[in-house]
């Protein structure tokens, strides 16, 4: 077991991010913004206005002592605190995200409580985690008294659409979706991969990633978020194209400009966007949407101009 002042190689780190449209009917700029993301008074709020607007709270922990889901029913109990933030993108897109890292065993008892939050985002197994188990159950979902973490990014998202700069009014209706996330550490020079990507029912996403050692949880937590959005998109531009109406193609247009994958993704896991450009091709997908849309606008200017009275 390693000293207390040592730190602890983890092993697992895994993830749930939350997207939704953000419940107001102008969008928020960057002051706006990054008062509805103080979550902390002694953090900053992240603000970039390049390539567009994002704006992202500092984290807050959320301490648990709780059993861990497992595949096999397994019973492991781990203690420390999850780690929670929220973004938004173009004053329009929110996401909330919580996430933590593991190391692959734990001391048989528990530690006094001071001593977990030196270690924020990191949670220790009562004796040795079962890595394969612990991580199909994230993916599968808790069971009852089990470590939720789409509950705790639900409830930080419900904390923030009751904020008083929110009008309650939405522009257009847009399901949300929510992403979980397991990453496998593995030696520095095995480099990272992204292992498998399915879509689900119920707006659920899972991704299995691999990622060296030294690679944090919060950058693969970043990678995450950037799949989360730009999958929420799709769905949303999806859903709109299919009421077959010019009301939605029309609203489709307002979202257009948010299409930038790996914008804000740490450069060494950039290239994990590759699978998901070649099958089933996202940005393909999305630049065919985008034409769908332009085709319907001049269709509707045309049969604009035809209905005009003559002169």
């Amino acid at each position: 077991m390693a000293a207390l002042d040592q730190p602890t190689r983890s092993v697992l780190a895994c993830g749930e991010v939350r997207t939704c449209l953000l419940p107001t009917l102008r969008a928020l700029d960057g002051s706006a913004a990054a008062r509805m993301l103080r979550l902390r008074a002694d953090e900053h709020v992240r603000v970039s206005e390049r390539p567009n607007l994002y704006v992202r709270s500092p984290d807050v922990l959320t301490g648990v002592d709780c059993g861990l889901p497992t595949s096999n029913g397994a019973k492991i109990r781990a203690v420390g605190t999850v780690a929670a933030r929220a973004a938004l993108t173009e004053g329009r897109v929110l996401q909330a995200t919580a996430y933590f890292s593991a190391p692959a065993s734990g001391p048989e008892t528990r530690r006094p409580w001071g001593q977990y939050l030196v270690r924020p985002g990191v949670l220790e197994p009562f004796g040795k985690l079962p890595e394969e188990a612990t991580a199909k159950g994230i993916l599968h979902g808790p069971g009852r008294d089990e470590l939720n973490l789409g509950m705790i990014a639900e409830g930080l998202l419900a904390q923030l659409r009751r904020g008083a700069l929110l009008d309650q009014r939405v522009p257009f209706k847009a399901r949300p979706t929510h992403l979980r996330w397991v990453a496998r550490y593995v030696p520095v020079g095995e480099g990272a991969s992204l292992e498998r990507f399915t879509l689900a029912e119920e707006g659920l996403r899972t991704v299995e990633l691999r990622l060296p050692e030294d690679i944090p949880a919060a950058a693969a937590a970043g990678l995450c978020e950037d799949l989360a959005l730009h999958d929420w998109l799709l769905t949303t531009v999806l859903h709109l194209l299919d009421r077959g109406n010019r009301l939605g193609a029309a609203t489709a247009c307002h979202l257009l400009h948010l299409w930038m994958p790996r914008a804000r993704v740490t450069p060494s896991l950039t290239h994990l966007w590759n699978p998901l450009e070649q099958a089933p091709g996202f940005t393909r997908q999305w630049q065919n949407l985008a034409q769908r849309i332009r085709d319907q606008h001049l269709q509707a200017a045309q049969n604009d101009d035809v209905r005009l009275p003559p002169a």
